[in-house]
């Protein structure tokens, strides 16, 4: 299973808010539901947010096995 925890604490690490990522940076509001909610996002939004955080793709997702 896919988890966004990492986006998180990455934000949090980065000062940063959804509020900034949404109304300063362009990503859809629709976007952070979707990864609130576990759901897919496209490689390109993974692409966009990691170079908006300047950050590694491990700092926004993980993958956590289910048991």
């Amino acid at each position: 299973m896919i988890s966004y925890r990492p986006f998180y604490q990455t934000l949090l690490k980065r000062n940063m808010t959804e509020y900034h990522l949404i109304y300063k940076e362009g990503i859809s509001a629709n976007i952070l539901h979707r990864m609130k909610h576990g759901k897919n996002i496209t490689m390109k939004t993974l692409d966009t947010l990691c170079f908006i955080l300047d950050c590694d793709v491990s700092d926004i997702v993980e993958y956590v096995r289910e048991q």
